[in-house]
């Protein structure tokens, strides 16, 4: 996991969106301070923080809606906003919830939008529709008009126009806002289905939940700032871990474990003492072998690693939505 540095192992290449110092300012509030996001091909990123951090105005400059204040942003490797029009064809995207017609029928929207894209073949065009609602379960409800649509339909619905055609790169803005728990089910399951085409997917969320039951890597955005990104499995291994002894030898647990260097907690009460490693190296079956060495009566032993939220809390200073 790094601090918000590109990741130095990867080749521009191997990454489908990369930025360097990319930078936003609104007169005199900087919404985005000199981030470098590095997503890599076929991943399924997460951008996290709480509502505000700027990941919706990161977004909008990645795809060209809006122009950066410095830095740079690189696109299925080509500069954005410069290639703007030879990189969108690539790209599907969901940003701040779906804008559709309202009284027009939820296929009529999907080919309103799909004959304003000179990339998108006329011939084959009601088949894709078709396929995209049914993808995300709307083929029930297409013909019924949008304004009659729940806020959860119009998601899907958005998704589905994100769909119409083969995209290498799916960015997408919250996809689960207004989703009962079905809807936020099937939406999950077809973020890991897009991943399993080779699809790169990229998610905006403030939803803990989401991103851990997803992505395959995250990104943690606070205050216009990326504060770290990785692997989901280097976010679980960053916090710090702590040993949890089970015993009815609190005090000769807690002697052993301050000797190992270990900075011990306390009794947690029912025969369990806890210890952070901190700075010690010590191995699990080393400080199992040095209690049972001095006598101490051992009936459970685990190492903790802190949750994701309390990785995420520790970052950005505030709480996320964790669960939905």
């Amino acid at each position: 996991m790094t601090d918000g540095s590109p990741a130095g192992d990867l080749a521009t290449s191997d990454l489908a969106i990369e930025t360097h110092g990319l930078t936003k300012r609104f007169r005199s509030q900087v919404a985005v301070d000199g981030i470098d996001l590095a997503v890599p091909r076929g991943a399924v990123y997460g951008f996290l923080g709480p509502n505000g951090s700027g990941k919706t105005t990161t977004i909008r400059m990645l795809l060209g809606l809006v122009a950066a204040s410095a830095g740079g942003a690189r696109v299925l490797g080509a500069d954005m906003p410069r290639h703007v029009d030879s990189v969108l064809p690539r790209v599907g995207a969901l940003v701040e919830g779906p804008a559709f017609s309202p009284y027009l029928s939820g296929v009529a929207n999907l080919r309103r939008f799909d004959a304003a894209d000179r990339h998108a073949p006329r011939r084959t065009r009601s088949a894709r529709v078709d396929e995209a609602l049914d993808r995300v379960g709307l083929s029930h409800a297409g013909s019924k008009k949008v304004h009659a649509y729940s806020l959860g339909m119009k998601q899907r619905l958005g998704i589905a126009n994100a769909l119409l055609m083969r995209r290498e790169l799916l960015v997408l803005d919250e996809p689960t806002n207004g989703l009962d728990p079905q809807g936020t089910r099937e939406v999950r399951a077809l973020i890991r289905s897009f991943a399993d085409d080779g699809t790169t997917v990229f998610v905006s969320s403030h939803l803990l939940a989401e991103v851990e039951q997803v992505c395959s890597h995250v990104g943690v955005m606070s205050a216009g700032r990326l504060v770290a990104q990785g692997t989901l499995e280097e976010f679980r291994d960053a916090g710090e871990a702590r040993a949890l002894v089970r015993t009815p030898d609190a005090e000769a647990a807690r002697r052993v474990l301050t000797r190992l260097g270990m900075a011990v907690d306390g009794d947690l009460g029912g025969g369990a003492v806890a210890a952070r490693f901190g700075a010690s190296d010590v191995a699990p079956e080393a400080i199992v072998a040095a209690l049972v060495a001095d006598g101490v009566r051992v009936r459970g032993f685990e190492v903790e690693r802190a949750s994701l939220e309390q990785r995420f809390v520790e970052l950005t200073g505030e709480g996320f939505d964790v669960v939905q």
